[in-house]
């Protein structure tokens, strides 16, 4: 199905539960009217060539990169209106993976596809802010385990208020139905690489 096709199957279906529609389509409804103008533009340009570029525009992986650059773009504008303008997008690399109970730093690592020296120095930037701390592994002495600190919980509640709101936002933007189907779509398709043990 094409992105014009997948627009207008979606708008098709925007005053009803579009469930079926399935995860491409519903995130093609980000943007409706852009999104087509921009694949007819594209689909102008690349008719009749052997190698069109159309699919570089349009493929999942595009769209989604969009959509995350854009969402956690504005959880960091919300978290810098709260006083945290010191996060960076890079610390999240972090602390999206850190347990509330702690965390090997080798863990870390592979959960946030890094090297353990990148991973690191990951670790001393937010040990500088006051967000983790590293103690001792009580089960191996040789093994340090990253924690958070009382200030970097508190940083993940502000961090957890930032997300609601831009997920809200984003609720109000796609509506009920598209939301719904992004999130059950999401958590199937990626269920694999959530590797974090907390459970609350």
């Amino acid at each position: 199905m094409s992105l014009i096709d997948a627009a207008r199957r979606q708008r098709a279906c925007a005053d009803r539960p579009c469930e079926r529609a399935g995860l491409p389509v519903v995130l093609a409804s980000l943007d409706l009217d852009r999104s087509i103008r921009k694949a007819h533009l594209v689909k102008a340009r690349t008719s009749g060539t052997a190698s069109g570029t159309a699919w570089r525009h349009a493929n999942i992986g595009r769209l989604l990169n969009n959509a995350v650059r854009r969402f956690e773009g504005r959880v960091l504008e919300l978290m810098s209106e709260r006083g945290h303008d010191e996060t960076r997008i890079a610390h999240v690399s972090l602390t999206r993976n850190l347990d509330v109970e702690g965390t090997r730093l080798t863990e870390l690592a592979r959960r946030a596809s890094m090297s353990k020296q990148a991973m690191g120095e990951l670790v001393d930037q937010c040990a500088e802010l006051g967000l983790v701390d590293r103690i001792a592994d009580p089960t191996d002495r040789r093994a340090r385990i990253v924690m958070f600190t009382p200030a970097g919980r508190k940083w993940l509640d502000a961090f957890r208020d930032a997300v609601d709101i831009a997920e809200q936002e984003m609720r109000a933007e796609l509506g009920k139905a598209a939301m719904d189907a992004i999130l059950k779509g999401l958590a199937v398709y990626g269920a694999q690489f959530d590797a974090l043990d907390d459970s609350n």
